[in-house]
């Protein structure tokens, strides 16, 4: 779908005013290096101010701190605004709008008995859904999605195709899953005992909150006697392993390839990097940053508010100082 909109219209949905030619017809959106004279794009910090003033864009959107010196942005419009990487987030939304899903269910999907499906519901096709399961309004089922017994789906949810939610999950609003996603798988949980491993039945369920959003090809395990919860906001990207029993904060961010063990506890606003390894029991305290391929051995607390790095996980700037210790070791070795 092809937007077009003039400078002044795009500033007033954004809510804010522009300097310039507020007439200029802005034709999409593109990144500072490529962005052409009828583009939108936007400068995050100061750093980038010398290629943002040398960019071809018609129009960028700025921090409010950026003087709007004379002669500084000659033939070009400005928006200032607060955040400008969230601005051109809306932007993009504007520009390229989602496709409106139809409200309907495809001839091919199997619905099961006891059913309760919300008001503008769109099932693609071949999905499937078990009895006793409740999709809330406006939510859109991908093609070949299986939604276990019981499980229930608030508002406006998008299950990209092959979603697979496990009997008993339960998600709230806005949430998005993201194609091979799995929720609700047995948790890894065994005792071993006359030299082999026993299953422990994994029995509990999964509950995700409002405003998760989760990767292609993640799975978020059940709990074994109760739940594995995600919080409010949180933001888990591909290819992530959650266990059984974890508990997830809200407004989290987490990478790709990060595995967090059985019954560890994540607080709110944490952010874990790519390849980190959490162990079974442990905690990360609010506003922790594991940096990447970081790793908190089982029932250890990672400190609120501070970033971390390495195995077994230390204050940044600790690690740094080893680093530095040992890159000097060779030439001190030399001089003895």
């Amino acid at each position: 779908m092809s937007i077009q909109m003039t400078v002044a219209e795009l500033a007033a949905r954004l809510g804010h005013s522009a300097a310039g030619d507020a007439a200029l017809v802005l034709t999409g959106v593109a990144p500072l290096e490529s962005a052409g004279d009828s583009e939108l794009s936007f400068l995050d910090s100061e750093r980038a101010l010398t290629a943002a003033q040398a960019s071809r864009a018609g129009c960028l959107l700025i921090p409010e701190a950026v003087e709007l010196s004379p002669g500084a942005w000659p033939g070009k419009c400005l928006i200032r605004v607060r955040h400008p990487r969230r601005a051109m987030a809306q932007a993009i939304e504007i520009f390229h709008p989602q496709p409106v899903a139809q409200p309907g269910i495809h001839a091919t999907a199997i619905i099961g008995a006891g059913c309760q499906i919300g008001d503008g519901v769109s099932i693609g096709p071949q999905a499937v859904l078990g009895s006793g399961t409740q999709l809330g309004a406006r939510t859109r089922i991908g093609a070949g999605c299986v939604i276990g017994d019981h499980s229930i789906i608030g508002d406006d949810c998008l299950l990209h195709p092959r979603v697979t939610l496990y009997a008993g999950t339960r998600i709230g609003s806005r949430v998005i899953l993201h194609s091979g996603a799995v929720i609700g798988a047995d948790g890894f949980g065994y005792v071993f005992d006359e030299g082999r491993h026993w299953k422990f039945p994994q029995v509990g369920w999964v509950e995700i909150a409002d405003d998760v959003e989760i990767g292609a090809n993640s799975t978020i395990d059940r709990g074994a006697l109760g739940p594995t919860r995600i919080g409010a906001g949180t933001k888990i990207d591909n290819l992530v392993q959650i266990a059984h029993n974890v508990q997830i904060g809200a407004h989290c961010a987490i990478a790709s390839q990060t595995g967090i063990s059985g019954s560890a506890v994540i607080e709110d606003y944490v952010i874990i990097a790519g390849q980190v390894g959490i162990g079974d029991h442990a905690r990360v305290q609010k506003g922790a940053i594991l940096g990447g391929q970081c790793g908190i051995l089982p029932h250890k607390v990672a400190k609120a508010g501070q970033p971390l790095w390495g195995t077994p996980a230390r204050p940044l700037r600790e690690i740094l100082v080893q680093q530095a210790t040992l890159a000097r070791l060779p030439k001190t070795l030399k001089r003895r």
